[in-house]
C-alpha cells in the first residue's frame, strides 16, 4: 500500500511526465513508477478529479489537453546542482553560443528556486570546475550551428583540413549527429565523397549553414559506427565492465575513448555491469587500451583476447620487476 507521501510524489512526477511527452501508455507508466497498471488507472482518475484535463487516446494512452500548462514545478536542491554541472560542461566543452544559451537557461532555473536553495547553489558553484584550455572560449560557434543543421536538415558548407596532409577542401555535408570523444565530431553525408564521413569540429576552418534542406535520413550514429566496423571485416569482442571496480575518472575515460576502438553497442546487465560489444581489426590494439581497466573487465569472447591481455600484463610486470 502506498504511503500518502509516496503517492503524492508519484502524482507530481506523473504530471511532469504528461507535460513533457505527447502521449504515454498505462503500461509504460507502470514500468516507470514500478507499480501496477491498476494503480496508474487510479492515479489518472485522481488527477482528473482534481481538474487536470487528461485526454485518453484510443490505442495510444494518455496525454495532457493541448495548450494546458501547469505552473513551474520546483526543482530540488540536487536537481539544481546537476543542472549547474551541466551548465559548466556546456560552457567549456561545446562552444561560445551554446555556453551562453546554457547560462541563460540556468538563470531561469535559479529564478525558480527557493531563496535558501539559491543561496546553496551559489555556495556550491565555486567547488565545481571543468578544466579546458582558455582558447576554448575562442572557438567558432560550430557546435550550435551544427546542432541546428541536424535538427532542421540543412546542408552545411565547410572548409575542412585533413589530418594527414593538412590540405583544406571545401565540402557540402548533410549532418546526422554529433558526439564527443576527446574531440567533438559530426557525422554527415559528404557530397564530395558521396559517402558518410566523420569530421572533427576542431579541423573545420570555416562553416556556414545554407538555406538548402535535405530529406531526413534514416541513418543514425549507431548505424554509422556499426557499418564502419563491418566494412573493415573486424572480429567480434564482448566484455563485461564493472564500473564499481575503477575510479569515476577511469569510467569516464572508457566512455570518452571507446568509439576509437570499435565500440558498436552496450547494454546494462541485471547486476549493474555493462555488456559491451566491439568489432575490432586488431586484438593487440584493443588489449593495449583495455589493460588499465583489467580489474573491472571480464572477457566473454573471444578467449584469445584474454591471452593477449595476459601477455601484455606479463610484459609490464617483467619490465618493472626484472632485469
Amino acid at each position: 500500500m502506498d504511503s500518502e507521501a509516496t503517492r503524492l510524489s508519484r502524482l507530481v512526477a506523473l504530471l511532469t511526465l504528461l507535460q513533457t511527452k505527447r502521449n504515454v501508455t498505462a503500461t509504460e507508466l507502470a514500468v516507470r513508477f514500478s507499480v501496477s497498471t491498476r494503480t496508474i488507472y487510479r492515479d489518472i482518475r485522481t488527477l482528473e478529479s482534481a481538474g487536470i484535463p487528461i485526454v485518453t487516446q484510443e490505442g495510444k494512452g494518455y496525454a495532457m489537453l493541448e495548450g494546458y500548462r501547469l505552473p513551474p514545478v520546483m526543482f530540488t536542491r540536487e536537481e539544481a546542482i546537476a543542472l549547474l554541472t551541466a551548465e559548466k560542461l556546456a560552457s567549456r566543452l561545446t562552444d561560445t553560443a551554446t555556453g551562453k544559451l546554457s547560462g541563460a537557461a540556468m538563470d531561469k532555473v535559479r529564478a525558480a528556486l527557493r531563496y535558501s536553495d539559491r543561496d546553496h547553489l551559489e555556495t556550491v558553484e565555486p567547488y565545481i570546475h571543468v578544466m579546458e584550455p582558455p582558447s576554448a572560449s575562442e572557438r567558432p560557434d560550430t557546435y550550435q550551428q551544427l546542432v541546428s543543421a541536424v535538427t532542421s536538415h540543412r546542408v552545411v558548407h565547410i572548409r575542412y583540413q585533413a589530418a594527414e596532409s593538412g590540405e583544406a577542401t571545401m565540402r557540402e555535408i548533410e549532418p546526422i549527429g554529433l558526439y564527443l570523444s576527446e574531440h567533438w565530431h559530426v557525422v554527415a553525408f559528404c557530397r564530395l565523397r558521396q559517402a558518410f564521413r566523420n569530421f572533427r569540429l576542431d579541423r573545420i576552418c570555416n562553416l556556414s549553414v545554407s538555406g538548402e534542406s535535405f530529406p531526413p535520413r534514416p541513418e543514425t550514429l549507431q548505424q554509422y559506427w556499426a557499418n564502419e566496423a563491418k566494412s573493415r571485416n573486424q572480429e567480434k569482442v564482448v566484455i563485461h565492465f564493472n564500473s564499481s571496480k575503477v575510479s569515476p575518472a577511469r569510467v569516464q575515460h572508457l566512455h570518452d575513448t571507446k568509439h576509437k576502438y570499435g565500440w558498436t553497442h552496450e547494454q546494462t546487465l541485471p547486476d549493474g555491469s555493462l555488456e559491451i560489444l566491439f568489432l575490432v581489426g586488431s586484438l593487440t590494439y584493443l588489449s593495449t587500451w583495455l589493460l588499465p581497466f583489467a580489474g573491472a573487465v571480464k572477457i566473454m569472447e573471444p578467449a584469445s583476447l584474454t591471452e593477449h591481455l595476459s601477455g601484455l600484463a606479463k610484459q609490464a610486470y617483467d619490465s618493472f620487476y626484472t632485469g
